[in-house]
């Protein structure tokens, strides 16, 4: 999704650019994530013929229909963040609510 949102957003890029905007992507992560998105055809991988080579990242037109989704997917969540963190401390004090109960 991280990958999708900023190739959609930014255009082309290339993987030391991809990595710096998603802080936090292993770089082994990112490197299976660009692959299995180009062995999908969301994702198109261009090296020029240049020293040293540059490889850059592109959605396909494939890859560009799911724009629509990730917008969707993206306000849902903003609209819903609060619910979602409140759902989520829920959770984690019946964890420790249980934890402690069995101890």
């Amino acid at each position: 999704m991280l990958v999708l949102g900023e190739l959609a957003n930014s255009g082309a890029k290339r993987y030391t650019a991809l990595r710096r905007r998603l802080d936090g992507v292993s770089e082994k992560m990112l490197t299976q994530t660009l692959r299995a998105l180009e062995r999908d055809g969301l994702v198109r991988r261009t090296i020029h013929p240049e020293i040293p080579p540059r490889v850059e990242y592109e959605l396909t037109e494939l890859g560009v229909t799911l724009r629509g989704p990730l917008l969707a997917l993206t306000d849902w969540s903003m609209r819903h963040m609060n619910e979602v963190l409140e759902a989520r401390a829920a959770y984690d004090q019946g964890k420790e609510a249980a934890h402690e109960s069995a101890s």
